[in-house]
């Protein structure tokens, strides 16, 4: 395979990619300017693009989970991960709150039916887990509930993975000064203030109650099967990286052979365009030079 909360609450060391641009700050962190993070970043996702490859040859099944603080950068991250692969075999779930229909059903029921089929990866964009967060902090589940998901979620984890799942989990810790500063941006910003709801508001002002559900969460669910991966995610550019580059390692990839490609002829025959003011063409307000 090729490699290439209160922050006292989670936070672990930076990681890093070996090889390419950057110096190091002494802890074996590379140091990358924007531009290096760029050209780092194109190279991971040619790795991804591999990867992909070498799951849709071999059937294999993927279930990555992002969960952490409201903009902790989950989104920005799975947008990095999903843009230049194959979105017929890489699919986001991202579920809004329970029906009422759902609201009757076996917890992990609306879950499930997201889980991969051979060759597929799919990435939940917060996950079962709000069982084990939000749901609890702000009284969506009583007691009894959550304490059975608890009782639940690592066996149904472990069976995943039995089943021949690859399933990786990732937390994305953001410290109080860096989620006030997040939140100030997009109360400030028309284009970002849509990802605000109240109930991200109210979670910020519950950011106690919130670090102490996550600490029992991993106390129950942080299993040698299916363990958390915490992410420091501070600065979004490198939480990226550092998140990429370690997913490539959790999931064991090799080059899939190709036939070589020959671009054939163009057909040869008479053909007429139609007149060009015969079609309705978009005003060409913008020109790229």
């Amino acid at each position: 395979m090729t490699k290439s909360e209160l922050k006292t609450e989670d936070k672990g060391p930076a990681g890093g990619t070996d090889g390419g641009p950057g110096s190091s700050d002494g802890s074996g962190t590379k140091v990358l300017s924007k531009l290096d993070y760029e050209k780092e970043l194109a190279k991971l996702q040619t790795e991804l693009v591999r990867m992909q490859e070498w799951v849709v040859h071999e059937g294999l099944r993927i279930v990555i989970v992002f969960e952490g603080r409201d903009t902790a950068g989950k989104g920005g991250t799975i947008k990095r991960i999903l843009e230049r692969l194959n979105a017929r075999y890489c699919k986001v779930v991202a579920l809004g709150k329970p029906s009422d229909r759902e609201r009757t059903q076996w917890y992990f029921q609306r879950y499930v039916r997201h889980l991969p089929a051979a060759g597929e990866i799919v990435l939940f964009d917060r996950s079962w887990y709000n069982r084990g967060g939000v749901e609890k902090v702000m009284g969506f589940c009583t007691d009894e509930e959550q304490a059975d998901f608890f009782r639940t979620c690592p066996q149904i984890e472990r069976a995943l993975v039995r089943s021949g799942i690859i399933l990786v989990k990732y937390w994305l810790s953001l410290s109080d000064e860096e989620q006030e500063r997040r939140f100030t941006e997009r109360i400030n910003n028309p284009g970002k203030r849509w990802k605000l709801s109240p109930l991200d508001l109210e979670a910020r002002a519950r950011w106690v109650d919130f670090a102490e559900a996550k600490d029992e969460m991993f106390s129950y669910t942080d299993i040698k099967e299916a363990p958390w991966f915490v992410v420091d995610a501070d600065d979004k550019r490198a939480a990226r990286l550092n998140l990429i580059s370690h997913l490539l390692t959790q999931i064991p990839y090799q080059d899939v052979p190709h036939e070589e490609i020959r671009l054939p002829d163009r057909q040869k025959r008479n053909y007429e365009r139609p007149p060009i003011d015969s079609q309705t063409w978009v005003p060409q307000r913008y020109a790229v030079r």
